[in-house]
């Protein structure tokens, strides 16, 4: 029994390597473990999906964000920010990609668009970075930063739902009494290695020009007139009406869904966004949030699968009994392997967090680490692998920016930087913050 959910993973893991679907490959997995485990196909499959509901608001959540992301981008407000970059920044190297990780990051949690700007943000400025032989390696490890660190360490927006993740896990498997200001101070751990990584690659590993090479393709009509002014018009101040109403609501309620229902309501009331686009809106949320929604959705009734079956109990009794169990540093050093793999295969860490979980929390307990170090491992390993994934939110939006001339390879420019600056300094940060708290 104690192989289910070891088998298991290995085969979400494989299927999702070898591309199949993501909300595919965690299924067959789930059938896998249910079956493996004596369960029968049909009883497997409703284990399955009464798991999922566990998950149904934080999917709910991002459908609605996606959509209130495509009516800010319908009012083309983001226009004028990418005026505004060329004209300030052109020239200004290390500036230029410390504000892109800001607009990221603001993108997270203060305006929780996540990656539907970068299409309309990034394209106007390819021209620009290649004048100033900005390698775009560091710009979509800016990206890449300010797509993941925000939510790792700041509950809101995004963070409110990934923190929200982290403490429903721990609470579900075995921590009742975990707070939300405890998830917040343990989140600061791989937080920091977040910036440490941000710091080497803007100022030791991309520091030197580097100039553009290949075929020129014409890209002028994505590129921004910087000697072009654009008026601010009145539905750009009720766009910035309807972002800190939600942002407002979002910390007052601590409801992601309410905060975008709110600022869609003000943007189709004031008219900057006509009420006739609605069902558009509404359709390119879906489908720009849409597959992470349902791989949440996904991994929650996995989850629920390996830990009704007693498959996890079967796997912390075996482990906690393995050489070298009772050593922290070694333990802490294979949990945080086990959601590397994991996060890389499936490439999101919301929808990882969920499983490694309902494993890590077992023999977190058996082991001897405190309710802090757990909720550190379990944070890590979610967020380890969502940068370099080639199936991540997170390397997919910065390339479908820097690779809209078709001069940017998505592995080799966004995936290979993203997950060495990135993976590797929050191995090491939650290693050691798992072991010394």
């Amino acid at each position: 029994m104690e192989w289910v959910v070891v088998i298991s993973v290995l085969v979400m893991t494989i299927l999702s390597l070898l591309g199949v679907n993501v909300i595919l490959s965690i299924t067959l997995a789930a059938l896998c473990g249910g079956l493996m485990s004596g369960l029968s196909l049909t009883d497997t499959i409703g284990m399955f999906i009464s798991g999922t509901g566990g998950m149904m608001e934080t999917a709910l959540s991002y459908i609605f964000l996606g959509a209130f992301a495509v009516a800010i981008s319908y009012t083309g407000i983001t226009t004028l920010l990418v005026n505004f970059i060329i004209r300030v920044l052109k020239g200004k190297k290390t500036m230029m990609l410390f504000v892109l990780a800001g607009v990221a990051c603001l993108a997270e949690n203060a305006i929780p668009v996540h990656i539907a700007f970068i299409p309309i943000l990034i394209p106007p400025l390819l021209k620009v970075f290649d004048e100033m032989k900005l390698d775009r390696r560091a710009v979509a490890t800016a990206l890449t930063f300010g797509l993941k660190t925000p939510y790792i360490v700041i509950p809101a927006g995004f963070g409110l739902i990934y923190q929200g993740i982290v403490l429903e896990g721990l609470q579900d498997n075995g921590l009742p009494n975990f707070t939300n200001i405890e998830v917040i101070q343990a989140m600061l751990v791989p937080g920091l290695g977040m910036v440490i990584g941000l710091l080497i690659a803007i100022f030791i590993t991309y520091r030197k020009d580097r100039v553009p090479t290949g075929i020129e393709i014409e890209t002028s009509a994505m590129q921004a007139d910087e000697k072009t002014v654009l008026k601010f018009e009145k539905k750009h101040f009720f766009t910035l009406i309807a972002i800190v109403v939600a942002l407002v609501i979002q910390i007052v309620t601590q409801d992601l869904i309410v905060a975008a229902l709110s600022g869609l309501i003000i943007l189709f009331i004031t008219v900057a966004v006509p009420f006739r686009k609605n069902d558009a809106v509404m359709a390119d949320g879906i489908g720009l949030m849409g597959m992470i929604a349902f791989i949440m959705l996904s991994a929650s009734g996995f989850g629920e699968v390996l830990k009704e079956t007693g498959a996890i109990k079967a796997l912390v009794a075996a482990t906690t009994d393995l050489p070298g169990m009772d050593n922290k540093i070694f333990v802490a050093f294979m949990l945080l392997l086990v959601g590397l793999v994991i996060t890389i295969g499936i490439g999101s860490s919301f929808g990882t967090v969920p499983i490694v979980a309902a494993l890590y929390v077992p023999i977190c307990i058996a082991t001897g680490f405190s309710p802090l170090a757990t909720a550190v491992l379990i944070g890590t390993a979610g967020a380890l692998g969502d940068a370099g994934s080639p199936a991540s939110d997170s390397t997919l939006g910065p390339t479908s920016g820097l690779n809209a001339d078709g001069r940017h390879d998505h592995i080799w420019d966004t995936c290979v930087p993203t997950f060495i600056h990135f993976n590797i300094p929050l191995f090491i940060v939650g290693w050691i913050g798992a072991v010394l708290l």
